[in-house]
């Protein structure tokens, strides 16, 4: 089955941010060696060059374009729901998308969300008619706030931003999944190498979003491609049926006729 957000369908499981690169033309070659279709890009970022159709917005779209790929402008530095829906309008206008990724940070240390204001800004955005994709914790009880009040999908962190630690907490995430197992859950933040995205995939998530162990790689182009083919095996995995762990070896191979 393929990826299903909103109305939209996708091909591809990847989704991939555009930030800290260290060319454009790296950023480019690693959006094609990563064959994913939706690409985040910061509105504070882009308003904050005072051009909201840069070079740099000028590449994304293009390369966008060519891979048949669809912005998913984010609200990365917002610190309350009325700055980050004010984003969200922007962003509807300078690209003509009803699709957002929703940032609400309380912590500025970690860059956690802040599960009271990203409701409020939800809320207001599912009710103004946006596709909101929601960067949150792995709580349950948040999570179901989200879903009701119209989100697309969840978005998790498997770690703090940018911090490669991989799913640092396995058992909320499962719990997510046996909870909404319907609902479109996509790990968000956190992750640092293919085999982490490959664990997010084996525990039945739909997706994975990152940005800057691909971004920051010593090869980003090489990477994008090994967190594409990860992607593609823990999803393969998760549907075949992984046997369950076993505290005991269980021979694979039956012996008959053993002596006493």
């Amino acid at each position: 089955m393929p990826l299903q957000i909103g109305t939209t369908t996708l091909a591809s499981r990847f989704l991939l941010g555009t930030a800290g690169y260290p060319s454009p033309e790296t950023l480019r070659q690693a959006i094609a060696a990563s064959g994913a279709q939706v690409l985040t890009l910061g509105l504070k970022r882009t308003l904050g060059t005072g051009n909201p159709d840069n070079g740099f917005v000028q590449i994304i779209r293009r390369t966008a374009a060519e891979q048949g790929a669809r912005l998913l402008p984010n609200t990365a530095g917002c610190r309350t729901a009325n700055e980050a829906v004010q984003l969200a309008l922007m962003a509807r206008e300078l690209f003509g998308t009803d699709w957002i990724k929703l940032e609400v940070v309380g912590d500025e240390q970690l860059l956690a969300p802040d599960p009271f204001e990203l409701l409020a800004a939800a809320r207001e955005l599912c009710a103004q008619g946006f596709i909101v994709l929601p960067y949150c914790t792995d709580d349950l009880v948040l999570g179901q706030r989200l879903l009701d009040a119209g989100c697309a999908a969840l978005m998790p962190w498997g770690a703090p931003i940018g911090s490669g630690q991989g799913l640092l907490n396995p058992f909320a995430l499962r719990a997510l999944r046996a909870r909404f197992p319907r609902a479109t859950l996509i790990v968000d933040a956190g992750l640092g190498a293919p085999s982490q995205a490959a664990q997010a995939m084996e525990l039945g998530f739909d997706g994975v979003l990152l940005n800057s162990a691909v971004a920051q790689a010593a090869d980003p182009v090489r990477m994008a491609a090994a967190f594409a083919g990860a992607i593609e095996a823990g999803r393969q995995g998760y549907e075949a049926g992984l046997i369950a762990p076993q505290d005991l070896a269980i021979p694979s191979t039956p012996v008959w006729d053993r002596a006493a």
